[in-house]
């Protein structure tokens, strides 16, 4: 693959797109039928609410990765960091260095805004992933911290509906 990999900002005319991609991921990860996305609900969080943003990796022309994230806060750094939530290269586009290139990218993005972090989470199976987040990435893993989660009717009994 000679031709480098052009990274930009996702815009609204790029919903469908997106949608793709958190299908295509959802697919990879064996939860399809979790996505309860849909271009009416991106629209209002991208790019009406504006809480998280996407970077799209194009090779000539067309979208082979995207990535989504949004900003956090260390308390005790005293600076905003940046979450990755969803980082996916298409199958037939992996092994180019296209992943690298993306969060590169982002650290790009995290220095410009002030940023002091650049953190993501991966599901423990996916080993290739971990490998390259290891190995090639030199990132470092948090083992020492569980993350939970609240949805549904325990977000909404926790709220005191």
């Amino acid at each position: 693959m000679n031709a480098p990999l052009s990274i930009r900002f996702a815009e609204e005319r790029d919903l469908d797109t997106i949608l793709f991609f958190i299908r295509a991921l959802a697919d990879y990860e064996h939860a399809a039928e979790e996505v309860l996305a849909t271009t009416d609900i991106l629209k209002e969080s991208l790019f009406r609410r504006k809480m998280a943003e996407v970077l799209l990796g194009e090779w000539e022309g067309k979208p082979v990765c995207f990535a989504l994230f949004c900003h956090n806060f260390s308390t005790w750094l005293g600076v905003p960091g940046i979450h990755l939530e969803d980082l996916f290269v298409l199958e037939e586009y992996r092994g180019h260095g296209f992943g690298r290139q993306m969060l590169r990218r982002l650290a790009q993005v995290a220095l410009e805004r002030g940023c002091g972090r650049l953190e993501w989470a991966c599901l423990d199976w996916n080993t290739p992933s971990i490998a390259f987040y290891r190995d090639v990435m030199h990132a470092q893993p948090l083992d020492e911290w569980t993350t939970y989660r609240l949805t549904g009717e325990t977000l909404k009994a926790l709220a005191g509906e």
